[in-house]
């Protein structure tokens, strides 16, 4: 048995952790009583007993447990440590070398939900040469309202007016994401990332526009559509859906909870003569977080990647 500690789990990531770990036989779950859960002394005991400790914790939360007990194997849900040195990017997909860096890591910072989407369409083109680093990208995404947490969520079910369907946010145009959406997918120029919150709970589009002049010319919808099937071709919980994404549109609509209560993310390529627009559908609860994080514990673990995940 591993023994394994989410430090937060009362937080809308820790839940959907637990309940991808609770009906595990290879993991045990160390917990601390409701009254003592902030307790230093309970707290520094779990993460001296367990395996793995998962912070599901706010970032300066986060910063300050990741000091509790030097030594711990870490996964860190929070945006704390997603571009701080010495701590691996917990995306299995990002290149051939990060699993091997995943299993033998000390701490792993785990992805955010809007980057997930952004980072796996954008960075095999920039691999490939079919994107140069030079050009700016821009990135729009819509997510369910359970990404902005407890407090978020209790607002949105409580409110069900009309403004509130899609609304824009992050207008200061600095996100907290963009840092760590700009170094992993290896674009030089920091992307202009505009967020909405949608009024579903969750599961998320995200959209990277381009134009064809910035692209290598000569570059077709069928090149990049290729490019991202051929990087992703052995992995395990990304799709690439066929050119058009025909199959996944209802009546010309694409929705954004089909991969809900999965690990899975669908990546789409459209195209026409002078525009193409890269698309991932996923859950921002599930391989936009808590799923991604369990993927990250089998891996420290030994234990095989997909275990407890749905695909």
């Amino acid at each position: 048995m591993h023994k394994v500690f989410i430090d937060g789990q009362a937080g809308t990531t820790g839940l959907e952790i637990l309940s991808r770990l609770g009906g595990r036989r290879d993991i045990e779950l160390l917990t601390i009583p409701e009254g003592l859960r902030k307790d230093p002394a309970c707290r520094r005991s779990c993460y001296g007993s367990a395996d793995v400790v998962i912070l599901c914790l706010p970032d300066d939360a986060a910063r300050e447990a990741a000091e509790l007990a030097p030594g711990t194997r870490l996964i860190d849900a929070s945006t704390a440590h997603r571009v701080a040195d010495g701590w691996v990017y917990g995306m299995p997909e990002l290149d051939p070398g990060t699993r091997e860096a995943i299993r033998d890591a000390g701490c792993v910072s785990n992805p955010g939900c809007y980057p997930t989407g952004f980072i796996l369409c954008v960075r095999p083109l920039i691999d490939a040469g079919i994107l140069a680093r030079d050009v700016p990208l821009r990135v729009n995404a819509v997510s369910g309202y359970s990404g902005g947490g407890k407090a978020l969520i209790a607002r949105y079910e409580a409110n069900d007016g009309a403004d509130w369907r899609v609304r824009p946010y992050g207008l200061h145009l600095g996100h907290k994401h963009v840092p760590e959406m700009q170094r992993y997918s290896g674009t030089r120029a920091a992307p202009l990332f505009a967020p909405m919150v949608g009024h579903f709970f969750k599961g998320i589009l995200t959209q990277v526009p381009l134009f064809r002049a910035e692209l290598r010319p000569g570059t077709t919808p069928e090149d990049v559509h290729g490019v991202l099937e051929a990087r992703y071709a052995e992995e395990p919980f990304v799709r690439v859906l066929p050119l058009g994404a025909e199959d996944a549109q209802a009546d010309g609509f694409l929705g954004a909870t089909a991969c809900n209560d999965t690990n899975r993310i669908e990546l789409m390529v459209f195209g026409s003569d002078e525009h193409f627009l890269l698309c991932a559908r996923y859950d921002n609860l599930g391989k936009g977080a808590s799923g991604a994080a369990v993927q990250n514990l089998n891996l420290m673990l030994g234990i095989e990647e997909t275990a407890g995940l749905a695909a």
